[in-house]
């Protein structure tokens, strides 16, 4: 009896010290990516953001993106086309002579958050 207690004993004091890490999922190649649409709809959206525009209207599956910056509206479309690659136009309306260049500082703002 004493020998089945003490083998109970150690065998449960060497499944306490054993620790078990799942490896973590790694995945390769494309799937690892952010889709062409998803970096270019995060590119517009941060342009505008980072020249001060106030987003008010998101509409991913639509590709549109509005704000506000000054009495201008700032306006961003997204666009796949069919070949794959992605269009992206920003238009202003409103009192675009408080800010002349504020379309083109956001063009700038994308470019650089593209990578270009």
């Amino acid at each position: 009896m004493k020998k089945l207690t003490f083998l109970v004993i150690l065998l449960a004091t060497f499944a306490t010290g054993c620790t078990y890490y799942p490896t973590t999922p790694v995945t390769y190649g494309a799937t690892t990516s952010v889709s062409k649409f998803d970096q270019s709809w995060s590119a517009a959206i941060g342009a505008l953001s980072d020249e001060g525009v106030i987003i008010s209207k998101k509409d991913r599956s639509a590709g549109i993106v509005q704000g506000k910056r000054s009495g201008i509206q700032v306006t961003g479309d997204v666009r796949t086309q069919a070949d794959g690659s992605v269009r992206v136009q920003f238009n202003t309306s409103g009192a675009t002579s408080t800010d002349p260049s504020l379309i083109d500082r956001v063009t700038q703002a994308y470019n650089r958050r593209m990578g270009r």
